[in-house]
């Protein structure tokens, strides 16, 4: 079993806005990487599944798992010693992904294809997902949210002049 820790990004080291968004897009914003981990997600762990079912190049599906495996997303697990073969599975980080992944179906069957192709199912009915506060249990509606950078030299609406991100840009 191959299992790297999922690195860290220092979010100021990215161009622009520092966001935890960019960070992650990063580690996991390609389209082959997103749909390898749809893949393993379904239960398919074999290169061959993931490339059948994603229609990926298989060079390109390779380079994306290999960074997968080294952003602790997906580990390798052997499955088979003569000879050596492996396949792949979800980390910790990689299964917290499910709610992103979730999240563009819905946002794809409302506004990117005609007609849904899966169904999301919660026990024996189709799941209708429902954003609550863990500390308040209150549902969560768009208005009710705000934002607060927390990086110095930043506010919502960009660097603030004279502050560090200020700064950077200048050099």
């Amino acid at each position: 079993m191959t299992t790297v820790g999922t690195p860290r990004i220092d979010p100021t080291a990215l161009p622009g806005r520092p966001c935890s968004a960019a960070a992650a897009l990063e580690l996991v914003g390609d389209r082959w990487s997103l749909l390898a981990v749809r893949e393993v997600m379904f239960g398919n762990h074999r290169f061959s599944e993931i490339a059948r079912n994603t229609g990926a190049p298989r060079d390109r599906l390779a380079a994306r798992l290999k960074v997968l495996v080294e952003a602790g997303v997906l580990e390798r697990r052997e499955y088979q010693q003569s000879p050596p073969r492996s396949d792949y599975h979800l980390t910790p980080a990689g299964r917290a992904l499910a709610p992103v992944l979730e999240a563009l179906v819905r946002w794809g069957d409302e506004w990117a294809v005609q007609s849904p192709p899966i169904t999301l199912l919660h026990h024996d009915h189709q799941l209708q997902p429902n954003w609550t506060c863990a500390e308040c249990g209150e549902p969560v509606r768009s208005r009710d949210v705000h934002r607060r950078m927390n990086v110095p030299g930043w506010d919502l609406s960009g660097p603030v002049p004279g502050g560090a991100a200020d700064q950077d840009r200048r050099d």
